[in-house]
């Protein structure tokens, strides 16, 4: 009789983490203020408030916001400091960057509340391959938070994964 086949990978004790499964819902916006400023470039105080003053910010409610100008202008802090308060009683987060540092800095604030009491001395692997927007920096998060307490850290899937740290 032919031996049985045997899921060593499901009787293993590896505990797989996906940071996937603690994206935030919510629309993730980039708002670029090139437009409002005086041919892309100049930021003219009162025109820019004006702007400020006739737009919707209540479109944003429950949305993620990362401030940009894509334009070469020099923009004065209190510029953004003015969007991010008008934002502030409807979005979830406002960071002045990319989407990429948007995304950063929400991980930031999920990994800094994640409870990893539960991965101590245990194999873990961190699963790579997200299909949603999840930034290198979160990993990397991830790995710092878990090496105190994990007894081993690999990353990718348990039939390939790669080692990145093991307790002495």
């Amino acid at each position: 009789m032919p031996d049985d086949i045997i899921n060593r990978i499901a009787n293993s004790k590896l505990i797989t983490l996906n940071l996937e499964d603690y994206y935030p819902a919510g629309q993730r916006v980039l708002f670029d203020i090139k437009d409002w400023l005086f041919e892309g470039i100049v930021l003219r105080e009162k025109d820019f408030r004006n702007h400020v003053l006739e737009h919707d910010w209540s479109q944003y409610k429950d949305n993620y916001v990362a401030l940009i100008c894509s334009s070469d202008a020099i923009v004065p802090g209190w510029a953004f400091m003015l969007l991010s308060v008008q934002l502030q009683p409807f979005v979830k987060k406002t960071v002045i960057g990319d989407l990429e540092t948007l995304e950063t800095a929400i991980y930031q604030e999920v990994l800094s509340h994640l409870d990893v009491s539960d991965y101590q001395d245990k194999s873990v692997i961190i699963k790579g391959c997200s299909k949603k927007p999840v930034p290198q920096n979160a990993y990397i998060m991830l790995a710092n938070k878990l090496q105190p307490i994990a007894k081993s850290i690999m990353y990718g899937e348990a039939c390939s994964s790669v080692p990145l740290y093991k307790k002495k």
